[in-house]
């Protein structure tokens, strides 16, 4: 079988390679630049909690070495704080809010790339850009034209290659939206603010060149990058307007300008657009070829790294066993709709929080209400930045009788609780994720006492284990003591991606292996590689 082709090498290429790899699944990425990542400190991503334990996952370091997290989030109005709040990731799941990474992008990319150096699943094949893509029945050619004129043989193809996506092009896909949402300048520097390792978004601040709206966010090393918030056309940001918009505000909030040393700075315009198709035959679309969105705090990473994600474990079935068009149709589907739904959270919010009138006497009171719409974005909350959950998937289960409800709905992600592994350890449940297969949890309470090698032949386990053999699908069972919202005995199907696809009242073999079928689209057990038909198990 060919191996996927991914182009382009940024963070969301190379990501989904490195999760197509750890389902053996082998790719060649064509990267049309050197390999080469050009640092900018001003140019900074924010991970939340499950892209950042996604990048750690495929072997990024990058998070932990070179990024913060973030805790606390301040937000002030004029001279007033409107909102103070901690961000502490010890807390109990549930009772916190979540702490965002941030770091350099550069960084990350370069994690990333020492990641794909160490799996021998990948080939990254720089100074490879492309400019033939033909399809058929079995897979995808296209043709490079740098350094040498080479064809390459794929089985799939992803377009990873950014805003100005050459995959987008050639499959003859639109891509409409909004031009220049926002603009804003950008500084990152080094220097002491008074509220260390906490994100500040202050409105309207006091001082004359602090313009509508200034955030700081930290970094290692007492750096932090400060976004200042600029009309959508007209204003010119000279170095020395620059300057002195950093002076300003340093004094502002420290009451003199304390000592800094400027390290980078830019101007940067967001634009939302969101492709048309996400998929034509056996290619395509992820990251900033498929979408583009940055307004009011939201990442636009971390919804590319979420593509890959939802991809990865597809292709993967594709891959080794074979899928159809339910299976492989639902990443568009999926990933559309929750981008879709993030643009439109946004488009909305936008007048109500800069002043356009529109939708703003939809909004109750005030100043507060409108924080917590811009916190939801900074901090991966609510309709702006809250995890996707994918209520209407076509992999969805139909609804049957030993259906019972938890704390996460059916299509959204479960909660990272402490599990018992098949070898007796004791793992977090996203630790399990990305392996090509899914996992059946069963809530137990009690289990921290049993004897770990005896656990699988316990209570229900025997049944379940059965249960779990049988499925149509490759399965993991897993144990954990508590749930939320669940019950003793609760069984929980979760998909490769970590996204619940339903929770039983018991063992329910018949149900679970219905809901299992239903995940991975209903196709035929059937080996592509082979040729022959095999069980998928």
């Amino acid at each position: 079988m060919d191996p996927v082709i991914v182009v382009g090498a940024g963070p969301v290429g190379l990501a989904l390679s490195l999760a197509l790899a750890a389902q053996g699944v082998p790719s060649v990425v064509l990267d049309e630049d050197p390999g080469r990542d050009e640092t900018r400190p001003a140019r900074t991503v924010v991970l939340r909690e499950d892209t950042a334990a996604l990048v750690e996952r495929l072997g990024c370091t990058a998070p932990e070495d070179e990024g913060i997290r973030w805790s606390g989030w301040r937000s002030m109005r004029r001279k007033q704080l409107v909102r103070e709040l901690s961000l502490d990731e010890d807390a109990p799941y549930g009772d916190r809010l979540p702490a965002p990474v941030h770091l350099p992008q550069h960084a990350l990319t370069r994690g990333l790339r020492a990641a794909v150096a160490r799996q021998g699943l990948v080939q990254l094949a720089p100074l490879s850009r492309i400019d033939t893509l033909e399809q058929d029945p079995a897979g995808v050619t296209v043709h490079t034209r740098e350094p040498d004129s080479t064809w390459w043989r794929g089985s799939y193809l992803v377009g990873c290659d950014g805003a100005r996506s050459t995959v987008r092009k050639l499959l003859d896909i639109r891509f409409p939206g909004r031009t220049a949402v926002e603009r804003h300048a950008v500084a990152a520097l080094r220097t002491e603010l008074p509220w260390a390792g906490r994100a500040v978004l202050h409105r309207l601040p006091p001082w004359r060149s602090g313009g509508t709206e200034v955030t700081a966010r930290p970094l290692p090393d007492d750096t932090w990058r400060l976004d200042w918030l600029l009309p959508s056309r007209g204003e010119l940001v000279t170095p020395d307007a620059l300057i002195t918009r950093v002076r300003d505000t340093l004094a502002g909030w420290c009451g003199d300008t304390p000592p800094y040393e400027l390290l980078d700075t830019g101007v940067y315009t967001l634009h939302h657009r969101l492709a048309r198709r996400w998929r034509v035959q056996r290619a395509f679309l992820a990251g900033d070829a498929a979408h583009l969105l940055g307004a009011l705090g939201t990442q636009g990473l971390d919804e590319g790294l979420r593509d890959a994600e939802n991809l990865a474990w597809k292709l993967a079935q594709a891959w080794h066993h074979g899928a159809g068009d339910v299976l492989l149709d639902s990443y568009q589907a999926e990933r559309r709709a929750a981008v879709a739904s993030r643009l439109r959270a946004a488009d909305q919010s936008l007048p109500i929080l800069r002043g356009g009138g529109g939708l703003r006497t939809l909004v109750a009171g005030s100043a507060r209400g409108h924080d917590s719409l811009l916190a939801d974005g900074h901090l991966g909350c609510g309709p702006l930045g809250a995890p996707p959950s994918y209520v209407h998937s076509p992999l969805a289960p139909p609804r049957a009788g030993a259906h019972t409800s938890v704390g996460t709905p059916p299509g959204a992600p479960v909660a990272d609780v402490r599990v018992t592994a098949p070898d007796g350890t004791t793992v977090r449940l996203r630790e399990r994720l990305g392996r090509g297969h899914v996992l059946v949890v069963l809530v137990a309470p009690g289990t921290g006492v049993w004897d770990r090698r005896h656990w699988l032949t316990a209570g229900v386990m025997p049944r379940l284990a059965e249960a779990v053999e049988a499925l149509p699908v490759r399965g993991e069972l897993l144990v954990t003591e508590a749930y939320p919202g669940a019950s003793a005995h609760t069984v929980l199907l979760v998909r490769p991606d970590g996204h619940l696809v339903a929770s039983f009242a018991g063992v329910r073999p018949a149900e679970l292996f219905a809901a299992a079928d239903a995940a991975r689209g209903g196709e035929p057990r059937a080996s592509v590689r082979s040729g022959q038909t095999a069980d998928i198990n």
